[in-house]
């Protein structure tokens, strides 16, 4: 009986709920918004490579895209981190403004425009 008495007296350990932590949910659209995160940095530097004259509006648009996310740790890296490997990308592709560099910076800007449409259409994000 005196045993039954002492471990009636000592408290029950705490029971642990396993739940995901929020940095490491995806959302179902990542894959795109990652590709947006890349495209932005793509532009950033063949805008201004072109003489766009915009300062950071690329990186502010990417900023604004991040705090609207409101992303956990590792998913906020793994789109910064795609934005700078597209800003990488071309940063080392390009010296100076070439028709190329025009043409390929309409076609990311139209590209960011088509995923982020699909992204809201689909989501509602």
């Amino acid at each position: 009986m005196l045993q039954l008495a002492i471990a009636q007296e000592t408290p029950a350990a705490p029971t642990v709920e396993i739940v995901p932590q929020v940095e490491d949910i995806v959302a179902p659209y990542d894959d795109k918004l990652l590709r947006i995160a890349e495209v932005l940095g793509s532009i950033h530097v063949l805008r201004d490579l072109c003489g766009a004259k915009e300062g950071n509006k690329w990186r502010d648009v990417m900023s604004e895209l991040i705090v609207s996310e409101e992303p956990g740790p590792r998913r906020k890296a793994r789109m910064i981190a795609r934005f700078n490997r597209g800003y990488t990308a071309f940063n080392q592709s390009y010296s100076n403004c070439t028709p190329s560099a025009l043409t390929a910076a309409e076609r990311y800007r139209l590209e960011a425009i088509r995923l982020s449409e699909q992204i809201s259409s689909r989501y509602g994000r």
